[in-house]
């Protein structure tokens, strides 16, 4: 369960972040975090492919709001 709602926020942000609504998708990646978050503390995922992919959504994020301005 927790694996799941990290995926479909994950997924959420990155369909957001290609359709240029910018703002949606700070919010679906802060949902993202949190979810990933969750999912470590809970040992369903390592602690380090939790980070590993918060890194490269928020690259993914910062990326598109730098092309933005």
């Amino acid at each position: 369960m927790f694996r799941s709602r990290a995926r479909t926020f994950i997924k959420k942000a990155d369909r957001l972040i290609a359709e240029g609504k910018l703002e949606d998708a700070a919010q679906a990646a802060r949902q993202a975090m949190s979810a990933l978050d969750k999912a470590a503390v809970k040992g369903v995922i390592h602690k380090n492919n939790a980070a590993r992919r918060k890194a490269r959504l928020m690259r993914r994020l910062n990326l598109a709001l730098k092309k933005a301005e």
